[in-house]
């Protein structure tokens, strides 16, 4: 039960440091590389909530969460390649 308060505490630190390089950052592939990473975060707060409450129903929830996120991630970067920016 520690454990996973530690671990809670551990990523609300890393999505605070990372929703500040979200909307600080220097250039839209920074922003882009954030966003990634919060979607990652997202998906294994998801999972760390699934095993404390004992449901499976939120580990199919990020799944679909990470399907999305890499999508998007895709689909930005091809915006961003063609040099349009953000």
């Amino acid at each position: 039960m520690t454990d996973m308060l530690i671990f809670a505490i551990f990523f609300a630190v890393l999505a605070t440091m990372n929703l500040y390089r979200l909307t600080k950052g220097p250039n839209a592939a920074d922003r882009m590389v954030a966003g990634d990473a919060m979607d990652n975060l997202i998906c294994c707060a998801m999972i760390l909530f699934s095993l404390y409450s004992g449901r499976g129903i939120y580990l199919d929830i990020a799944v679909l969460a990470a399907l999305f996120g890499i999508i998007d991630t895709i689909l930005v970067g091809r915006y961003l390649e063609k040099g349009r920016g953000l």
